[in-house]
């Protein structure tokens, strides 16, 4: 359990990656979806490897006795054409749902959010909520039986400002501010980042406060690439709610990590 491996989490608007000696990780890192138009072959990760600042030799040499050509993957995907890509890699594990040891998941619960709130709950304790801020910004909650409570899904801080510049003839792209805008704007862009922050805003403090409601002082923890801007957001309006929730960008992560543990073991 001393040798070099790498958990990829295929997400749907990037890849997410870790790199863990044993179950220590040491490096965490994203990159664009691959594109394969010939016969297929096995992706090149020393590309993908140098792409991300780390050598083949050096992830190689913090194994011990590791001499193999190719790297062990722990593979998880929520898009099927960018799995395919991988699926020549000689040394892949793909992970499954039913593989994941959540119980009371349902068949079409994403991996990427039973694969967070299982590495929550396996970090922070059960119960646990997830709020992953990503493409989608989803709740999922489980109980102190590791069972899946439920959740919700609503689009996210970015997909939210591309719907409005895609399907509208007059709003544009915009950025939104790092820090919260004034509620009441006075100008088009302003409008838009005030109604898109703020309504989610309050969805995220309600689903919070309803989940403690049900289950007092447990962990709820954010993740996603809108974490931090999300988490800034809440901090501004609701401190005392923000001070409560952890920020961990690696809960993906440390699920594979669980799940292969728990596959070693079998």
């Amino acid at each position: 359990m001393d040798k070099s491996w790498l958990a990829l989490m295929i997400g749907n608007s990037r890849l997410h990656w870790a790199w863990f000696v044993g179950d220590q990780l040491q490096s965490a890192w994203d990159s664009e979806h691959l594109t394969n138009s010939g016969p297929p072959s096995s992706p090149n990760l020393g590309k993908i490897l140098e792409k991300a600042s780390l050598s083949r030799e050096k992830v190689v040499r913090r194994s011990q006795g590791e001499n193999s050509d190719e790297l062990p993957i722990v593979l998880a995907s929520v898009v099927s054409e960018q799995t395919a890509i991988w699926q020549t890699y000689r040394q892949l594990q793909t992970l499954m749902l039913a593989q994941i040891p959540l119980q009371h998941s349902y068949p079409t619960l994403g991996i990427d959010r039973a694969l967070a709130l299982w590495g929550a709950g396996e970090v922070y304790g059960w119960p646990a909520l997830v709020i992953d801020a990503g493409t989608a910004l989803t709740f999922t909650g489980g109980n102190a039986e590791r069972q899946l409570v439920g959740g919700a899904i609503l689009p996210g801080l970015s997909l939210q400002v591309q719907s409005l510049a895609q399907k509208t003839a007059a709003l544009p792209a915009i950025a939104l501010p790092e820090t919260l805008p004034k509620r009441w704007a006075n100008d088009t862009e302003d409008a838009i980042a005030s109604g898109i922050i703020y309504t989610v805003l309050a969805g995220v403090v309600d689903f919070v406060q309803a989940w403690w409601q049900e289950f007092p002082h447990c962990a709820v923890v954010i993740t996603g690439g809108d974490r931090a801007l999300l988490h800034q957001y809440l901090q501004s309006q609701h401190s005392e709610l923000a001070a409560q929730v952890t920020i961990d960008p690696n809960l993906i992560f440390w699920g594979m990590r669980a799940c292969r543990a728990e596959s070693a073991s079998a």
